[in-house]
């Protein structure tokens, strides 16, 4: 089930890049592109998702946001970088961990073809 979801995420995303004509522009953009790629496959998802924080029983004012939760299962994270770094697999991580969630994908718009830059990410909890 997990795997056919991402199977299509990943279709979109490679729809969405070629759509734009490749890499070179702001992760803004290729979210955009994506969640209307998701949105024509009939994929439910959340944009830009708080995440509260909390340290020793106090919840933080300001949250972080996540780019997308798909389904309720897939925690996409955009990236449209030269290189992906292994702190953004981490972040990643962190993110499937604080939402409780088990895999997630990183998806790098930055690389020349995008389907050769996408890492799935696994939450073994």
């Amino acid at each position: 089930m997990e795997n056919d979801l991402s199977s299509q995420i990943i279709g979109a995303a490679i729809e969405a890049q070629k759509g734009l004509g490749g890499p070179g522009l702001l992760e803004s953009v290729y979210e955009e592109a994506l969640c209307f790629e998701l949105s024509r496959m009939n994929l439910s998802y959340q944009r830009q998702v708080a995440v509260p924080i909390i340290y020793k029983d106090v919840k933080f004012a300001n949250p972080f946001f996540l780019d997308l939760i798909v389904k309720d299962q897939i925690i996409i994270e955009i990236k449209a970088v030269e290189k992906v770094l292994p702190i953004h697999k981490t972040q990643l991580l962190t993110y499937l961990r604080l939402k409780k969630k088990k895999l997630g994908l990183l998806i790098n718009f930055g690389a020349q073809y995008v389907g050769q830059d996408i890492r799935r990410v696994i939450n073994d909890f």
